[in-house]
């Protein structure tokens, strides 16, 4: 197998929900579609919450946000392209959600992972908060990296 985009939007639809309107995320930033923090420049920036934001502008924008943060990927780590292809596929969810300063964070896990060795990089990835905070999304994470096979 490869990296597949389309099982990596899936997940992050999955994780981050599909919401059509202005809303508030847990830290009270405006926010819609999946995950798209309403930035200064959005037209969305004087929305207000419970707003509609149509379908194809939720998806115009996922496309954008999917796009830089596999960038960020590609910057972050000079040997992405070497990396297995769950490996991408979780670093791009990681990255979606945490954003680079937090994922970089991850030093032992990061460590591990570059090491290909998948059981102490989900050992360091479980002993963090973000998997106390986001939950069954970090759990499955955690097991699509403990259960590749070299």
């Amino acid at each position: 197998m490869a990296f597949d985009i389309e099982r990596v939007k899936k997940q992050l639809k999955q994780d981050e929900g599909v919401v059509c309107e202005i809303y508030l995320d847990h830290l009270g930033y405006k926010t819609f579609g999946i995950g798209h923090l309403v930035l200064d420049g959005d037209p969305e920036h004087s929305m207000d919450v419970g707003d509609a934001v149509n379908e194809d502008r939720v998806n115009e924008v996922f496309a954008i946000d999917l796009d830089s943060v596999l960038g960020d990927c590609k910057q972050a780590f000079a040997n992405w392209d070497d990396y297995h292809y769950v490996v991408q596929e979780v670093l791009v969810n990681m990255m979606f959600n945490l954003g680079m300063t937090r994922l970089l964070g991850f030093k032992k896990a990061l460590a591990a992972l570059e090491a290909k060795d998948w059981i102490t990089a989900g050992v360091e990835m479980k002993d963090s908060k973000w998997h106390r905070q986001v939950g069954p999304r970090a759990a499955r994470l955690v097991e699509r990296i403990r259960t590749i096979e070299s």
